[in-house]
Order: structure tokens, then C-alpha cells, then sequence
């Protein structure tokens, strides 16, 4: 019977671009500047152009979460709250720290054994991008695909920003693999025929992210590196 890496291995050796989520697999975005402080700072801009919107928007303390409900408020307001959410993203990640033990060994691996590489995140591609040159990791992207502008409906599970990689990246949906940390990468990967890679980075997520349907699940990034064959 395969064993877990087996799988890793085959799943990997399948594809033709990985795909990495970017909170979680690349970096703690939220490490320096908590998100429940970023979502009130949404909320309370949120709640000054769309005061309908400022109960739903106080239960929540993700900023991804404020972000959606702002559409709900009108243009004005979703614009406000979408430039206010990538402002943030580019703070929190300038204080976000080191990369994900593993994620830059995972990187270098999939470069090295010629795979399309490319970010695929609801953040914006503008902290994507800063976080990448701040740590010298741009040269091993291909691509980023980050947050639709204006329309959070296309964020993640939709399988809107996986599709667009895939397309961008010439490659079929059904040759690349995601690898996300959340039950909404699963199921994006799902909706746009791709395989999935869930990262466990908190025990309780091997679980979920296994009932949610990954392919595979690991628990650490640096096994994505040791599946390519780079034990660095």
C-alpha cells in the first residue's frame, strides 16, 4: 500500500505547476500585525460608509471576511475597504518575519525539477509581491495570482484564481496542484479540477483538511522539498 509520501511523490511527479497558497504555505502574513486588528480597523471604516453592515461585520475578526461583506455596502464602500485590506496586507507582511520553515526549500525544489511555479492567494499580489523581494524569493515565481480586484466573490473556493494561473502558466487545470492550508484551497482546487497539497500547520487541520478531500496532507513544507528529492 502507498504510504503518504508515496503519494506526495506521485501527485507531484503528475503535475506540471504547483500552485502555493500564501498565508500558511509561503509566510504567516498576520504574524507581526494580528488579523483581528486589521479587521477592526475594516470594520470600523466598513461601518462609517455602510452602517447596515457593522453588526455582521463586528462578528467576524477575519479581514477576508470584512472584505467580502463590504461588496454588500456598494462600489464606495468595497472599493474603501479593499484599498484600506491591501494597505494592511503590505504593513503585516513588511513585520511578518522569516518564511515558512520549509516553504523556500520547497521552492527551490519545484524550480529545480523544471515545475511552473506560481502564488495563487485572496491576498493582494501587491503584499505578495513585497514579501517576495523583502526575502529574495521572486526569481523562483513565475507567477502571482493574487486577490481579484473588486470582486471578492472570485476569491477562493472560488476556482476563479486557479483557473487564471493555469491559463497564464499554459498549463490544463487537471496538471497542476495546489498546496493550501485551508478548507477553501481544497475546494477551490476541486472546483477547477486540480490536485491538492493541504498543509497541516495546526494539528486540528490534518483532519479537516483531509475530510475536505486533499490528495495528500503533510505537515510540514520542507516534505514538499524531500519529494522532489532535495533533503536540504
Amino acid at each position: 500500500m502507498p504510504t503518504q509520501a508515496d503519494t506526495l511523490s506521485a501527485v507531484l511527479s503528475a503535475s506540471k505547476a504547483i500552485l502555493f497558497d500564501f498565508d500558511g504555505p509561503v509566510c504567516d502574513v498576520f504574524h507581526g500585525l494580528p488579523a483581528p486588528a486589521i479587521a477592526d480597523e475594516l470594520t470600523v471604516l466598513l461601518s462609517a460608509l455602510a452602517p447596515a453592515l457593522e453588526a455582521p461585520a463586528r462578528a467576524t475578526d477575519d479581514p477576508m471576511e470584512v472584505h467580502r461583506l463590504s461588496h454588500l455596502g456598494g462600489s464606495t464602500a468595497l472599493a474603501a475597504v479593499e484599498a484600506a485590506l491591501t494597505a494592511a496586507e503590505i504593513r503585516a507582511v513588511q513585520v511578518a518575519g522569516d518564511p515558512t520553515a520549509g516553504a523556500v526549500a520547497a521552492l527551490h525544489a519545484a524550480r529545480d525539477a523544471g515545475q511552473h511555479v506560481a502564488i495563487v492567494s485572496n491576498n493582494s499580489a501587491e503584499c505578495i509581491r513585497e514579501y517576495l523581494s523583502m526575502h529574495g524569493l521572486a526569481v523562483l515565481v513565475d507567477e502571482i495570482i493574487g486577490r481579484p480586484q473588486l470582486r471578492p466573490d472570485l476569491m477562493k473556493p472560488s476556482p476563479h484564481p486557479l483557473l487564471t494561473a493555469a491559463s497564464t502558466l499554459g498549463v490544463a487545470p487537471s496538471l497542476t496542484v495546489l498546496v493550501g492550508d485551508s478548507i477553501t484551497d481544497i475546494e477551490a482546487a476541486h472546483a477547477a479540477g486540480a490536485r491538492s497539497i493541504g498543509y497541516a500547520n495546526k494539528p486540528h487541520k490534518r483532519t479537516s483538511l483531509t475530510d475536505s478531500g486533499a490528495t495528500v496532507v503533510i505537515l510540514q513544507m520542507q516534505e514538499i522539498a524531500d519529494a522532489f528529492g532535495d533533503p536540504s
